[in-house]
C-alpha cells in the first residue's frame, strides 16, 4: 500500500486551473439537484486579507463535498483553499490533490501528527483558506450538543494567528420538489479570543460558535423567507410533466407569464 508520505507537500500539487474546473463541475451538480444555493445575508464574512482562515463546518450530508468547492471558488477566489481527506480515498482519486486535498490517516497517532504538521504549514501562508468538517461523520444538523473532534482545537492552539470561521449547512425542502442548500457564516473567531485559552477551552469555544451559527440557520430555514438570503446558484423549479403543463396553460389563458416556482417570494438572479 502506498504510504501517505508519497503525497508530499500539497501546495505545489494544487492547480488553480483544476480548482476552478472542479468548482464549475460542482456548481453544475448543485444546480441540477437543488432548487437554489442560498447564503444568509446576516453574518456575511468580512475576513482580514492578510490572515489565514480555517472555515469549519457541520457535516449533515454527502452534498457538503459539492457545496464547499462552490463556496470556495465563488466567494473566496483570491484565497488558496485546501482540505483534509481520508488517505484511502485520496489514493483512489489522486486527481483530488490537484484541487487542494491532502491525506489524513484516520484513527492513528501518525495520521494526527501529519494533519497537524500539514495544517500548520498551510496556515503559515496568509492566503490559505482551510476547509474542515470536524464532526468527523455525517451528523443531523439538529443534534445537540455539538461535538467536534479534537484535531481542529489542537491545530489552532499551534497556529495562534489564524481566524476560525464557523459555517452552518442545511438542506431542507421548502415548496419545490428539490431541496434548498442553505449556508450561514457565523462571526469569525479571532486570534485574540483564543490567545489565553488552553486546548479544551478552545474546543469549547469552537463548538459554541458553530452551535450558535447552526441554531441561527435553523431559524432562517424554518422561516422559508427568501429575502433573508442571497441566492448564489439557482436550479430548476416546478414539478414538470402534466401538472406543470396544466399550470402553464392556465397562465397563458389569463395572459400571465408562467413561473414554475411554487413559492410566492421573489426569486433573485444568481451570481
Amino acid at each position: 500500500m502506498t504510504s501517505s508520505r508519497a503525497f508530499g507537500d500539497p501546495v505545489p500539487r494544487r492547480s488553480a486551473r483544476w480548482v476552478r474546473f472542479f468548482g464549475a463541475v460542482m456548481a453544475r451538480h448543485v444546480r441540477a439537484s437543488f432548487h437554489a444555493l442560498r447564503i444568509v445575508r446576516a453574518g456575511w464574512p468580512q475576513l482580514p486579507p492578510d490572515t489565514a482562515v480555517v472555515a469549519y463546518c457541520n457535516h449533515p450530508s454527502w452534498w457538503d463535498a459539492a457545496v464547499l468547492p462552490v463556496l470556495a471558488t465563488r466567494l473566496f477566489p483570491g484565497r488558496c483553499s485546501f482540505g483534509p481527506i481520508d488517505a484511502q480515498a485520496l489514493r483512489k482519486y489522486r486527481f483530488m490533490e490537484r484541487i487542494g486535498f491532502f491525506p489524513v490517516e484516520q484513527a492513528s497517532w501518525a495520521g494526527s501528527a501529519r494533519f497537524l504538521r500539514t495544517g500548520q504549514a498551510l496556515l503559515a501562508r496568509p492566503d490559505t483558506l482551510l476547509w474542515i468538517t470536524p464532526e468527523g461523520s455525517f451528523t443531523d444538523p439538529r443534534r445537540r450538543p455539538i461535538s467536534l473532534r479534537p484535531g481542529l482545537a489542537a491545530l489552532l492552539a499551534r497556529s495562534p494567528a489564524v481566524v476560525a470561521l464557523p459555517v452552518a449547512l442545511e438542506y431542507p425542502f421548502w415548496t419545490e420538489r428539490t431541496p434548498e442548500a442553505l449556508v450561514r457564516f457565523g462571526a469569525p473567531v479571532l486570534p485574540a479570543e483564543l490567545a489565553d485559552l488552553r486546548q479544551p477551552e478552545i474546543q469549547a469555544a469552537l463548538e459554541r460558535a458553530l452551535g450558535e451559527t447552526m441554531d441561527a440557520l435553523a431559524i432562517d430555514a424554518i422561516a422559508r423567507d427568501e429575502t433573508r438570503f442571497t441566492t448564489l446558484l439557482e436550479g430548476r423549479a416546478g414539478i414538470g410533466g402534466v401538472y406543470d403543463g396544466w399550470r402553464r396553460l392556465k397562465a397563458w389563458s389569463q395572459g400571465e407569464r408562467f413561473n414554475p416556482a411554487h413559492g410566492t417570494g421573489p426569486r433573485e438572479k444568481s451570481r
